[in-house]
């Protein structure tokens, strides 16, 4: 009976290549020249990066103490020379260049193309600012050219449908990486622009300069320049760069940055314009208490100065001097009868009636002349003597001087 043969585990199969490859003389110390690609800065201070060339590729990872000596940034499109040793990362049964050192090799490839076509095109004028048409404030109709299934076509219509609910949204589902990419991306612009939208976006998420290679075709910036739509470039991340980003009329860092340049943020506008509503309103309301209160001083001023006003203060007026003339005149009357009192209490005492009423009498001759001595009359004249109920008629039958004092 033949012996089982032994089963491995996958940790000791990765483990042994490991073994073998270490082992190796030549893969312990080995340098490779290639074009950098998805270069990705860690935070812990590693690099991690593709070296490749047209049909082939190594991933290869710097660590932070190997990296402290680098004399330059490592950028994608970089042509280089690698030294390190090339082992198997166990965890991901992935083979990969441990690298100790960089030296620049001259401009990748690819690189050297970008940078002739944006010699040319600038040459051409076409990333010129007299050409760059003015992206509308309020756009009812966005036309979108990129990949359908992607995450940028989710977060350029998350993101404008956040903006505007009402805006209307036309997709030309198009290739945006790989062989007919361009082609793809162009006719989609010339599509959209027979749509007669307001403003078109093209763009796709981030990735190598290969993966955003379509937007670096001179037939992509052609369409782009041509276009009589507002075009704006929404390709990568914040730091890719790409032709169509330079012939667009705007560019932004990413899809959903593109959306949010191109949609008019309706529901902040709303916001604004209800406070702004709150705010006059109460401005408004402020104004109209002024006003009113403005009013009612005037109404005031206005009823003191007013006829019927001066009429009623006048009569008012005529009231107390009335009142006051009335006092003083019954002060007086008061003063006057008071007066008169004393008056005929002084006439009642000279009074000669008051003098008969004691039993005295007054005499007077015929001719109605006072008797005030016996030398005014004569003996067999007639005379009147008065007492204090009438009046006696007498003659003189004699008269008689006597000294009373």
């Amino acid at each position: 009976m033949a012996a089982e043969r032994r089963v491995w585990t996958v940790g000791e199969v990765n483990r042994y290549i490991r073994g073998i490859m270490e082992d190796d003389f030549l893969l312990s110390d080995i340098s490779v020249q290639g074009e950098l690609s998805n270069v990705k800065y860690h935070s812990s201070g590693h690099i991690y990066f593709t070296l490749k060339e047209k049909d082939s590729c190594i991933s290869a990872v710097m660590f932070a103490g190997d990296a402290a000596g680098l004399t330059f940034r490592l950028e994608a499109g970089d042509k280089v020379v690698l030294k390190g040793r090339i082992s198997v990362y166990e965890k991901a049964g992935a083979y990969q260049i441990y690298v100790k050192s960089v030296k620049a090799a001259g401009m990748g490839e690819l690189y050297r193309k970008f940078e002739e076509l944006k010699a040319e095109l600038s040459e051409m004028g076409m990333f010129d600012e007299m050409y760059k048409k003015p992206i509308p404030l309020y756009s009812g109709r966005l036309g979108v050219v990129t990949s359908p299934t992607g995450a940028a076509v989710r977060d350029i219509i998350n993101v404008a449908k956040r903006r505007n609910p009402y805006i209307e949204i036309i997709l030309y589902p198009a290739l945006v990486q790989g062989e007919g990419a361009a082609d793809s991306i162009a006719r989609g612009i010339k599509a959209l622009e027979k749509e007669d939208p307001d403003v078109i976006i093209i763009g796709r998420g981030g990735g190598s300069i290969e993966d955003l290679w379509a937007f670096n075709e001179e037939k992509v910036a052609r369409a782009v320049f041509d276009c009589s739509i507002p075009v704006i470039s929404g390709t990568g991340h914040e730091t890719d760069f790409t032709i169509a980003d330079l012939v667009a009329d705007l560019r932004a860092p990413t899809p959903s940055a593109a959306a949010e340049l191109a949609v008019f943020d309706l529901r902040a506008f709303d916001d604004k314009l209800e406070s702004l509503g709150e705010r006059l309103r109460s401005l408004m309301d402020s104004r109209i208490f002024r006003y009113r209160e403005g009013a009612r001083e005037f109404k005031a001023r206005l009823e003191v100065r007013s006829p019927s006003s001066r009429l009623r203060l006048q009569k008012e007026s005529l009231r107390r001097y009335k009142e006051s003339l009335i006092s003083a005149m019954m002060g007086i009357l008061r003063d006057r009868t008071a007066k008169r009192g004393i008056y005929a209490e002084k006439l009642s005492a000279l009074s000669p009636l008051n003098t008969l009423s004691r039993g005295y009498t007054f005499t007077e001759t015929r001719e109605g002349r006072p008797l005030k001595s016996i030398e005014d009359i004569e003996t067999g004249e007639e005379i009147s003597i008065y007492l204090k109920d009438g009046r006696i008629f007498a003659h003189v039958d004699r008269k008689e001087k006597i000294s009373f004092g």
